[in-house]
């Protein structure tokens, strides 16, 4: 089951380990695994490529961060084909994101003589990029009758979908808004009348979602192998950037 309707798909280039995914999702299927399962194993896959990165081993290091893109993907995937969407889930899948890419940061902080100031500013500068993302991506969702267990505005505590428990949700959500209000809040602010505008074009979606973490993982990944870890950092401080030009184009699309 797929995110969008047919007519409103577009090239997720974050989304590149989709097709994976699905094979793993139903080959557990008719098994006991459930997609937080599958969550801790995109946690571990994630931790041992923070490990490939620490100790030197690059190649493993770009692997299991794809790995994890592919093991995230597989989650929601799951998740779908059982029929069990939850908030459960789709917090907990945050929170792990989050948490997993301040290891990464701080792992470069460590490996590359750089100040961790810039690492820093690195680091709040994917998030932003990735807030993006999902802010026009769910957006999308809402307004074509897409999936609908991520919203636009995550300001309430939802009410916990079947079988799953509202205290664990409670808990989840209060996390999630303390690690990402920040952003979400910047995020609305810079474009506060998207949720209102026309439908975003296919291409456009295409072009914000270099901004979405599978890829931001792959380009790590790749300047891990090519021997350029000291570029990572100053690549996505001024890719920020784009944050801006991203959001003056589809204003400038609703003209």
């Amino acid at each position: 089951m797929s995110k969008l309707p047919a007519a409103y798909k577009f090239i997720d280039l974050s989304d590149y380990g989709r097709p994976i995914a699905r094979h793993i999702a139903l080959y557990l299927k008719d098994t006991s695994c459930t997609p937080v399962q599958v969550t801790w194993l995109f946690i571990v896959s994630g931790l041992i490529g923070v490990a490939g990165m620490f100790f030197g081993y690059y190649y493993l290091a770009a692997f299991f961060l794809v790995l994890k893109s592919i093991l995230d993907a597989a989650d929601g995937e799951l998740a779908r084909l059982k029929e069990t969407p939850s908030y459960t889930g789709r917090y907990f899948d945050s929170i792990a994101d989050i948490l997993l890419n301040a290891l990464i940061f701080f792992t470069l902080y460590i490996i590359c003589d750089i100040s961790f100031i810039w690492v820093l500013l690195s680091f709040l500068g994917i998030q932003l990029q990735g807030t993006l993302y999902n802010y026009y991506y769910v957006i999308l969702r809402n307004k074509v009758n897409g999936d609908t267990t991520s919203r636009v505005f995550e300001t309430e505590t939802p009410q916990a979908l079947p079988g799953e428990n509202q205290q664990t949700v409670n808990i989840l959500f209060k996390l999630y808004r303390i690690l990402y209000g920040v952003f979400d809040i910047i995020i609305y602010r810079l474009d506060n009348n998207a949720p209102q505008g026309k439908i975003s074009p296919n291409w456009f979606m295409t072009a914000v979602s270099s901004f979405g973490l599978g890829f931001q993982l792959l380009l790590i990944g790749i300047f891990l192998i090519l021997g350029m870890k000291e570029f990572i950092i100053p690549f996505f401080l001024l890719y920020t950037l784009m944050v801006l030009i991203f959001i003056a184009i589809r204003k400038l699309l609703n003209t």
